[in-house]
C-alpha cells in the first residue's frame, strides 16, 4: 500500500477541525487537537475505512502524535 500523507492529514484535520497546514509531526492528538476518547475512536474508524486496514488496540494506544499516526501508515 502506498501512503498518501496528505490523505492521513486530511482525516486528522477534518476530525480535529484544524487546518491541515497547522498539523506537525509533533502535534499531540489529545493535548493540541483535543481528540478525546470518542473522537479517537472515530479517527481510527475513518483511517481504517480510508486505507482499508485494521488498527489493533495495542497500535492505537501508541498513537499520541500526528507523527505516530503517520509512522504507523508508513510501515503498513
Amino acid at each position: 500500500m502506498s501512503l498518501d500523507t496528505n490523505s492521513v492529514l486530511e482525516v486528522i484535520s477534518k476530525l480535529a477541525n484544524k487546518p491541515q497546514e497547522s498539523l506537525k509531526r509533533e502535534t499531540e492528538l489529545v493535548a493540541d487537537l483535543a481528540i478525546d476518547s470518542p473522537k479517537a475512536l472515530q479517527l481510527l474508524v475513518e483511517l481504517e475505512d480510508e486505507f482499508g486496514i485494521e488498527i489493533s488496540d495495542e497500535e492505537a494506544a501508541k498513537m499520541e502524535t500526528v507523527g505516530d499516526v503517520l509512522d504507523f501508515y508508513e510501515k503498513t
